[in-house]
């Protein structure tokens, strides 16, 4: 059964680059363009790794990762952002609390995110949480 991986965010072109990046892997490419459509989607599936902006309308990043974690605590879960400094009294009351999540500033470019997704859906890199 492939893997499912989730991509929210709110920039379409961000969206797209993902599934360009993933299509040729075989893993199964969901897109959300907004912290509440994300949620709702894994309310309705199990996913196995979501890629997350931060700076979104409507919920942030951080949000949406609290929503989540009440959903699922396990998944793998990386945020990905231009706009770590602003969030970044967010992101560490979201550490204090527990959340466990991975940050990666953009861009990120395709190589990088085949790399992260291998590495944690396959093992085929060590990666640790905060």
């Amino acid at each position: 059964m492939s893997k499912k991986i989730l991509v929210i965010d709110d920039n379409e072109a961000v969206r797209k680059s993902f599934i360009l990046a993933l299509e040729p892997t075989g893993y199964k490419v969901d897109v959300a363009e907004s912290g509440e459509k994300g949620i709702e989607k894994v309310r309705n599936t199990r996913y196995d790794l979501i890629y997350l902006d931060l700076k979104m309308p409507g919920l942030d990043g951080i949000e949406t990762l609290r929503e989540i974690r009440k959903i699922d605590k396990d998944v793998a879960v990386y945020i990905i952002t231009a706009y770590h400094d602003i969030f970044l009294d967010k992101i560490k009351n979201a550490t204090a609390d527990g959340l466990v999540f991975e940050i990666f500033r953009k861009p990120i470019y395709s190589d990088r995110i085949v790399s992260i997704t291998k590495g944690v859906l396959d093992g085929t890199t060590e990666h640790k949480y905060h």
